[in-house]
């Protein structure tokens, strides 16, 4: 049972800020009511707008410089005792949330499920590298094995087409009514032609890489097992990178890894790129990656992929590098050795290879520490993650 849940449920006076696009906020909305609460939710621009209930939300439209003093008032008129909010990163939240922490105001975080697919994370004051989870290994190892919570049997998977079609209800009114809101400061590209035209590719690139990665993903499973090391690159714009990483862009984690493997990595092991699928649309790092291989002397040894399949990927790799992707959590559970390069909550001694520089990892890696994984594992799920999905469907929290 995630306690933040429980925490969040006891609150009577309740705001929400940004939720991920779609209902789910307008969803918890009426949970929280109809546990007697009092909710009031803020809206920044016309995509949060459309998805937020006419008869309880109030605009701010003014000017970035002017949010710290009308949050701080806000809080003080209508008595809040909580706030709600989807990433802990945006500059409208951290703002908001400083606030609340200097006024004993508690914060509640959603982010998409560190464990997935099936469940989204919630906790309380930051998510990910912000998480309060313990970081030493001793906590973990001394923790007594306890049942783990009964479960639905039935999976609730990410719905791309209706990610998809939240977004572009999103971005339209946000376009529709930018008059309205004349100073919003959004924190990805608001361009609603290029955004259109990445969400048509995305579609067509789909299909095209489930048909030509066939061969590749068996070669994965057969001839290169246990021959090549993984590296899962992320959302370019995501602030895994941008706030919890050492490197400035993708191209510069990519150029580290890749300079490193090609000096140190034993010749006869490879290394797979897989891109991002929320970035399958955007411009794609494949040529920069093969041009980068050629110049290195290892264009025979370097792969990139889009859509073969993860689990697959990881079980047959020899190890794993990440910036701080929850690819990484994956990967540990399927025993793959793992090095994070950025800061990730699970970043642990005897999890992953922290510690040892990258330069040595291709040689010395290590296994995750099966029992500790699975502690944590389970402190994880039962502490910060509720069953169900932003796009899919929403079990447990929003039927308390």
């Amino acid at each position: 049972m995630n306690i933040t849940r429980l925490a969040l449920l006891t609150h009577k006076r309740v705001l929400l800020l940004q939720g991920p696009m779609g209902p789910f906020f307008k969803k918890l909305n009426h949970c929280l009511r109809s546990r007697n609460a009092r909710v009031f939710r803020i809206v920044f621009n016309g995509g949060d707008r459309i998805f937020a209930n006419k008869d309880n939300r109030f605009d701010y439209s003014e000017k970035t410089a002017g949010w710290k003093a009308f949050i701080t008032d806000f809080y003080a008129d209508k008595k809040i005792d909580a706030i709600v909010l989807y990433g802990d990163c945006r500059f409208y939240h951290r703002v908001a949330a400083d606030v609340a922490a200097r006024s004993g105001i508690r914060v509640f975080v959603f982010e998409e499920g560190y464990v997935r697919p099936n469940f989204i994370t919630l906790e309380e004051n930051g998510v990910n590298a912000h998480s309060t989870l313990p970081r030493e290994a001793d906590f973990y190892r001394q923790l007594k094995p306890k049942p783990q919570a009964a479960r639905s049997n039935q999976p609730v998977k990410y719905n791309f087409h209706r990610w998809a079609c939240y977004a572009g209800i999103y971005f339209i009114f946000m376009f529709l009514q930018r008059r309205r809101y004349p100073h919003n400061k959004h924190h990805r590209n608001t361009d609603i032609g290029l955004e259109t035209g990445y969400g048509i590719r995305n579609a067509i690139r789909k299909i095209w890489f489930a048909l030509t990665e066939k061969p590749f993903a068996r070669a994965i499973a057969n001839d290169l097992a246990k021959r090549y090391y993984f590296v899962p690159l992320q959302v370019q714009y995501d602030f895994q990178m941008t706030k919890h990483s050492p490197f400035k862009n993708m191209q510069a984690f990519i150029r580290t890894v890749m300079r490193s493997f090609a000096a140190h990595a034993p010749n006869h092991t490879a290394i797979v790129f897989k891109h991002h699928p929320m970035d399958r649309g955007r411009p794609l790092f494949y040529g920069y990656i093969r041009q980068l291989a050629a110049r290195l002397g290892a264009a025979n040894r370097v792969h990139v992929v889009h859509d073969v399949h993860l689990p697959t990927c990881l079980k047959n790799a020899i190890g794993t590098v990440t910036v701080n992707s929850t690819v990484g959590i994956t990967s540990l559970f399927h025993g793959t050795p793992t090095l994070v390069l950025g800061e990730a909550l699970y970043d642990i001694e005897g999890l992953t290879c922290t510690g040892l520089p990258l330069d040595r990892f291709w040689s010395e890696y290590k296994a995750p520490d099966r029992k500790l994984f699975q502690k944590f594992r389970s402190y994880l799920i039962d502490r910060t993650q509720l069953e169900g999905s932003f796009y899919g469907g929403f079990r447990e929290l929003l039927n308390a």
